[in-house]
């Protein structure tokens, strides 16, 4: 299989599946403790993802002390080429307390992202997070860093709010954590997964079968991991056309929908667009 046999899918009814990366980092950290908090520059990533034909990419910050900083940066870059990319807002959970609704405002109405971003790393999710999500109608991508426990509580606290579960429940490859999270999975309809950096492929093609293929998103975990790579093992997964297609890229564009349509009616403000070429060239290069 190669990656060139990735590119778009027909379907029966003849239309093309758009091939969407839910899970890709962007812009510079202000760290120097590895490649997550110092930079993710995206010059080879959008080579890669172009080689493998993937069409568009979700893009957070990569670790930063100021997620509005880090943010700004993200926009600077999604509107260098807005057909290319998505931006979430990153916030954290306790730097950002009593600022989140007005982060994530700010990155809705003027930078036009479509979902918020949280990292276990920085500290546990709060009823703040939950809320901003609630009041804009987003979707939070969520890094449980193998405490899926913690599911169980959002299914229950906010039913209305959907989840994405980075790599599968564990990107250290916890398979009791996977396992636990495809659990979640079948029993909350407000539960997601996505694919990214998942190495133990049973555990995936489990997830597939047990939850269902529109419970699941295609993510690389981008730059540093390749998305030509990471894509093959959906193409792997051997799924029907309909199936892949939610998986690849309709289950994202459906978790979207009400954020997507609301950034059309607030256009990204024309300083950050003049910029954005620049900013890009940057963080890129």
């Amino acid at each position: 299989m190669t990656l060139r046999s990735c590119r778009r899918i027909l379907l029966s009814d003849g239309r093309y599946t758009v091939i969407i990366d839910c899970h890709c980092h962007a812009g510079t950290g202000d760290g120097l403790t590895g490649p997550w908090d110092t930079r993710a520059p995206l010059q080879d990533y959008l080579r890669r993802a172009t080689a493998a034909g993937i069409h568009r990419t979700v893009l957070f910050a990569a670790f930063h002390s100021n997620y509005a900083v880090a943010n700004q940066q993200v926009a600077r870059i999604v509107a260098s080429r807005p057909d290319r990319f998505y931006g979430f807002a990153f916030v954290h959970p306790e730097r950002d307390r009593g600022r989140v609704h007005e982060l994530v405002k700010i990155a809705i109405e003027r930078y036009g992202f479509v979902g918020i971003k949280v990292h276990r790393h920085d500290a546990g999710i709060t009823r703040e997070i939950c809320a901003a999500a609630r009041a804009f109608n987003l979707p939070v991508l969520y890094d449980v860093a193998g405490e899926v426990s913690v599911c169980e509580l959002l299914a229950q606290e906010y039913p209305d709010v959907n989840f994405i579960i980075p790599h599968l429940g564990s990107f250290a490859e916890d398979w009791r954590a996977q396992l636990a999270l495809t659990d979640h999975l079948v029993r909350h309809p407000n539960i997601y997964a996505d694919t990214a950096g998942v190495r133990r492929f049973d555990l995936l093609e489990q997830a597939v079968k047990r939850a269902g293929a529109d419970k699941i998103l295609f993510g690389s975990d981008g730059p540093w991991l390749h998305p030509g790579v990471e894509l093959v093992k959906i193409k792997a997964l051997r799924l029907p056309p309909v199936q892949e297609n939610l998986i690849l890229g309709r289950n994202f564009l459906n978790l979207i929908s009400a954020a997507a349509w609301r950034s059309k009616s607030w256009p990204m403000t024309g300083r950050l667009v003049s910029s954005a070429k620049s900013i890009t060239k940057n963080h890129s290069a």
